[in-house]
């Protein structure tokens, strides 16, 4: 049976991806509610939001940890289904706080779940990574590879997508689908909203885009010894508005499929970093000096996926490429300048 979804909860959704993909849901006339903490993005993202949106965004203050607070968001809404971002994202920081960050995102989650479970509202979609299937056996990588994980952060994700796994085979009514993203990049064709934390970026589009505009000294390139076409790492960009797109897709499939779904979100192509540096020396024409460093744990050496899956049965693909994931971002940092 069909069932048709018309208010959305967005845990995180203040954050980086959450905040393009409420855009999109509310220009597809979802009813959409942010519920974040704040504690990697900022308050005025909300307004930059409905600035873009064709139909106006609502923002809850809260932290996913707290049950009651979600089961009064979810019943004031009438939330019908949760698209969960919210989560401690950052790889190596994950391996100096590794407590943080089981105790923030899975518990974060089980959370969730609860107050879901209270409100009878069981459709799902999980923000994961690709950090779910550890050292690469094989390339490109499809969602019947091996999982296993080489860093706290990646064992998070990893042990909330068994725990999802296990809530669906104990009960039929749930719908869920963990989407395992590869790299997200890029801004929004407008330059309003992108990437933007408030501490140090971890990533490295943004940490590129601050030498760029000088605010830092040079990019930290941690390994040039793999076996890779330069020696750095090898990974899988996919826009921010790709993705986003994919959450859609994904939300549309599970309004006709029950169970639990896995789904690669990626370009299928794989980037040096130093590859996005010179990309984006292009874009910027700005000097981007980079320094080597020695690997650091947890980092493999090539990661990108295989999006067949996502292509025939989300029936989803991307439409943006290199260049665009350098302009946006270039063009987010600029605007951003300006404020």
């Amino acid at each position: 049976m069909n069932k048709i979804y018309k208010n959305i909860l967005v845990t995180g959704g203040m954050g980086y991806i959450g905040s393009h993909t409420a855009i999109q849901l509310a220009n597809l006339n979802y009813q959409v509610v942010l519920f974040d903490n704040l504690s990697n993005s900022k308050k005025d993202v909300i307004n930059r939001i409905n600035k873009l949106a064709s139909k106006e965004v609502s923002f809850v203050f809260g932290d996913v940890t707290d049950t009651g607070n979600l089961v009064e968001t979810i019943k004031k809404y009438q939330i019908d289904s949760v698209i969960h971002f919210a989560g401690l994202k950052a790889v190596g920081e994950s391996n100096i706080y590794p407590i943080d960050y089981f105790k923030n995102n899975i518990s974060g989650t089980i959370s969730l779940i609860d107050a879901m479970n209270i409100t009878g509202v069981k459709t799902l979609i999980f923000s994961s990574s690709a950090t779910v299937y550890g050292e690469p056996q094989y390339l490109p990588i499809d969602e019947l590879h091996g999982l296993g994980s080489m860093n706290p952060y990646g064992r998070t994700k990893l042990h909330i997508e068994e725990l999802l796994n296990d809530i669906s085979n104990s009960d039929s009514e749930w719908k869920i689908i963990c989407l395992r993203y590869f790299n997200p990049v890029g801004a929004h064709e407008s330059g309003l909203i992108g990437e933007d934390p408030k501490d140090l970026p971890n990533n490295l589009m943004p940490i590129i885009a601050k030498v760029a505009k000088k605010e830092l000294p040079s990019v930290r390139v941690f390994g040039n010894d793999y076996d890779t076409i330069d020696g750095t790492g090898v990974r899988d960009y996919i826009h921010v508005e790709d993705l986003a797109s994919g959450h859609i897709a994904a939300l549309k499939f599970l309004s006709t499929e029950i169970g639990i779904h896995f789904f690669n979100l990626g370009t299928g192509m794989g980037f040096s970093v130093l590859e996005i540096i010179n990309a984006y020396k292009d874009i910027s024409k700005m000097d981007i000096p980079y320094e080597f460093f020695p690997r650091r744990k947890g980092d493999v050496a090539s990661c990108y996926a295989d999006t067949k899956k996502a292509y025939e049965q989300l029936h989803w693909e991307v439409k943006y490429n290199l260049e665009d994931m350098c302009r946006t971002s270039w063009k987010f940092v600029q605007e951003n300048s300006k404020t």
